[in-house]
């Protein structure tokens, strides 16, 4: 008689991809604080604009928590498996391209377009990669490209905290600094982002080379 297969606890996966979904939800959100939906300005006062992005300010945090804590469960719970190898970068690249995108409809922030859009670049240009090299080569997740999606995370976080600066009750007094101080962490977070797709890059070609 054989021993029943071992099935891995699902929670990892479930919040992995309650984080994908609430990617989504949170970029809607700001975007309707933007009057990104049509003729929404007409019924949305101030306040309710700003509601909406503390809000989405809020789901993004609740999310990102999420990247450490659904990985810190599977490897607690040995419940590891193929399709949240699969869906965790997914994830994360939809609430970081959610996030910035959430951002940049706010208008007020053109210092960080570039930057915001070399991390885009380089997220779809490995993503391309690893589509195109599937079953060929192997590119595993880096260290450098956990702390890359750190960082990002942190940086964006920021971003959008700055954008919620009045309704948490702070004086602006400090929101310049605390601007420059984002708008360093989004450019330290691009360039670490350029360097880590680099490597994959050089990685994959090397591989091909050996084929």
């Amino acid at each position: 008689m054989t021993a029943p297969a071992h099935r891995a606890n699902p929670i990892p996966n479930i919040l992995t991809g309650l984080r994908l979904f609430a990617g989504v939800v949170m970029f809607l959100i700001l975007a309707g604080a933007t009057s990104g939906f049509p003729f929404a300005d007409q019924w949305m006062s101030p306040d309710d604009q700003f509601a909406l992005y503390r809000t989405g300010f809020w789901i993004f945090v609740i999310a990102a928590s999420t990247d450490w804590f659904d990985g810190w469960l599977a490897r607690r719970w040995n419940a590891t498996s193929n399709w949240g190898a699969i869906l965790d970068p997914i994830a994360d690249k939809v609430l970081t391209t959610g996030a910035i995108l959430g951002v940049l409809t706010s208008g007020s922030v053109p210092q960080i377009i570039i930057p915001c859009g070399l991390i885009l670049f380089r997220e779809f240009a490995v993503s391309a990669l690893r589509e195109t090299m599937a079953g060929r080569i192997e590119l595993p997740v880096t260290l450098a490209a956990k702390w890359k999606t750190t960082l990002q995370m942190v940086a964006l976080g920021c971003q959008l905290f700055a954008r919620n600066w009045d309704g948490f009750g702070l004086s602006f007094e400090y929101l310049d600094e605390f601007q420059f101080f984002s708008d360093v962490l989004i450019w330290l977070a691009a360039i670490i982002t350029l360097w880590t797709g680099w490597q994959y890059f050089r990685e994959a070609r090397r591989q091909m080379r050996a084929i």
